[in-house]
C-alpha cells in the first residue's frame, strides 16, 4: 500500500509536491491505514548517469537530494520507493537499470529505498537479450537476490510490465507483484477492463504474489489527474473494493490537495483494507456468476453481451474467505440502477442449511439475515461489499426443501423438485 506520482501528476512533480502528499495521507490518517510506500515514478532522475556509471536525482526537482528528502518522508511515517526500467531507458527517457541494476539497487538503499517499481521500455533488441519478457525482467531480480545475499536487505519487486506474456503464470518467480493489463484511465470503460482481465486471473494471487491492477484513480474526477478524469462516487467505490478485495496492491494515484472528502472516505475504507491485507488468507476473490444466468458459474459466454465480446463487463458476483468471514462483491455493470440478487448456495463458501448475518463493508454495519438469497439495489455501477457470518440453522419452516434444486432427494430417492429440469 501506498502512493505513486504518475496518476496525480506524470512527470510534473518535486521535492515540495513529494512532501506535501505525504503530509496529507499523516494527517488523513492513511498512512495509520497502511498507506506507507511512497514510489518516485518516472522523471526524477538526471538524463545522464554520472562518469561512474550510477544515476543522478534530478537536481533542480530535488535540490537537498534524496537522502534529506527520504529522512523529512520517514518522520511522517512513509517510506520513498524506487522507480525504473529494465531498458536502457525509462518511459520517459530517463536512464534504465539495463547493465546497471546492482548500481542502482545500492543507489536506491542510501536513499531509503527499499521497494522498486520496474518498467518495460527501451529494452535490447534481440541480439543482445536472446530473451523474453521473462528473460529482461531476470537480472534485476537476480542483483535483487546478490544485494540481499550481500546486504541482508531485499527490496519488494513491482513488475511493470502491462500485462504482456501471461507474467500472471510466472511473475511470482521473479517478484511480488505484475501487471495484468496496460495502464489504468479515470474513467469506468477503463476500471472495468482491468476488472474483466482480472476476473480470468484470480487464481494467480496469493501471498507473496499478486496481479497489481495498476495505480488507484479513486480521487481523479471533475477533470483531476493525468489524463483528466471523471469517474462518479459509485464508480470510485466499485473501483477501490474491486482492487482491494481482489487483492492488487493499493497504490494512490491522484493529487490529495485537490480532492474531496469522499475520496479520503473511499481511501480509508479500513474495512475493506483489513481484507486486502489480511493476515491469514492471501487469495483474492472470485466470481461465481457473469449476468443473469444463475448457477451457470463462470461461463462468461452466456449471456453473449458479456466477455469476450464486451471486455467492460466483468463478472457482477464474486465471493472469497477471509479472516473475517466470507466476503460477497455484487457489481453493477450497467448503466441505470438495478436490483440484484444471488443464491448462497451459489457460493462454494456458504452452506445450505445455514442462515447468514450480513455486513455491510460500506455502511460499517450489520444489514440483515441471509436466508436462501440475498438482493441489494445497487446505482449504476454501484458495488455492494459484504461480509457474511454464520448465524445458525436457517428457519424450521425451510426443513425438507433443498438450496439447490438440481437432483435433491428425499431418503426415500425420490427428487423433491421433479421438474427441476424441465
Amino acid at each position: 500500500m501506498g502512493y505513486d506520482t504518475f496518476n496525480g501528476f506524470a512527470g510534473d512533480y518535486n521535492a515540495s509536491d513529494v512532501l506535501i502528499q505525504a503530509q496529507i495521507m499523516s494527517e488523513r490518517g492513511l498512512v495509520d491505514a497502511g498507506y506507507t510506500q511512497f514510489i518516485l515514478d518516472d522523471f526524477n532522475l538526471e538524463a545522464q548517469r554520472n562518469a561512474t556509471g550510477y544515476i543522478v536525482a534530478n537536481q533542480t526537482r530535488f535540490p537537498n537530494g534524496m537522502p534529506a528528502l527520504s529522512k523529512q518522508m520517514n518522520a511522517l511515517g512513509v517510506q520513498l520507493a524506487a522507480y525504473s526500467d529494465l531498458g536502457y531507458k525509462t518511459c520517459g527517457g530517463f536512464p534504465g537499470s539495463w547493465g546497471h541494476e546492482l548500481q542502482d539497487l545500492e543507489t536506491w538503499y542510501s536513499w531509503g529505498m527499499t521497494y522498486l517499481k520496474l518498467d518495460h521500455c527501451y529494452f535490447p533488441q534481440d541480439n543482445i537479450t536472446q530473451e523474453n519478457i521473462y528473460g529482461t525482467y531476470t537480472p534485476m531480480a537476480n542483483a535483487i537476490a546478490e544485494f540481499a545475499a550481500r546486504t541482508n536487505v531485499t527490496f519488494i519487486f513491482s513488475l511493470c510490465e502491462w500485462g504482456l506474456e501471461q507474467p500472471w503464470v510466472w511473475g511470482k518467480q521473479l517478484g511480488q507483484s505484475w501487471r495484468i493489463d496496460n495502464d489504468v484511465k479515470p474513467w469506468w470503460s477503463s476500471i472495468a477492463t482491468v476488472i474483466t482481465q482480472a476476473s480470468y486471473q484470480y487464481w494467480a494471487t496469493d501471498f507473496y504474489g499478486h496481479n497489481d491492477m495498476d495505480i488507484l484513480e479513486v480521487g481523479n474526477t471533475n477533470g483531476i489527474g493525468n489524463p483528466p478524469g471523471n469517474l462518479t462516487y459509485e464508480e470510485s467505490k466499485s473501483h477501490f473494493t474491486a482492487w482491494a478485495l481482489l487483492k492488487s496492491p493499493l497504490i494512490i494515484g491522484t493529487d490529495l490537495t485537490k480532492v474531496s472528502n469522499e475520496t479520503f472516505t473511499i481511501l480509508g475504507n479500513r474495512d475493506l483494507i483489513k481484507i486486502n491485507q489480511d493476515p491469514n488468507v492471501g487469495t483474492s476473490i472470485t466470481p461465481f456468476r457473469w449476468g443473469n444466468n444463475s448457477f451457470k458459474v463462470g461461463n462468461p459466454n452466456y449471456p453473449a453481451v458479456y466477455w469476450p465480446n464486451n471486455p467492460a463487463s466483468p463478472a457482477q458476483y464474486w465471493s472469497g474467505n477471509s479472516s473475517y468471514g466470507v466476503v460477497i462483491m455484487i457489481l453493477n455493470t450497467a448503466n441505470q440502477a438495478q436490483n440484484m440478487s444471488f443464491a448462497l448456495a451459489e457460493s462454494w463458501l456458504l452452506k445450505a442449511g445455514r442462515q447468514y448475518e450480513v455486513y455491510d463493508m460500506w455502511a460499517h454495519r450489520t444489514v440483515g439475515t441471509a436466508v436462501r438469497s440475498w438482493s441489494v439495489t445497487l446505482p449504476a455501477h454501484g458495488v455492494s461489499a459484504l461480509l457474511l457470518n454464520d448465524a445458525g440453522a436457517e428457519p424450521a419452516w425451510l426443513n425438507g426443501t433443498c438450496a439447490n434444486q438440481y437432483f435433491c432427494s428425499a431418503p426415500n430417492g425420490s427428487l423433491i423438485y421433479p421438474n427441476a429440469f424441465s
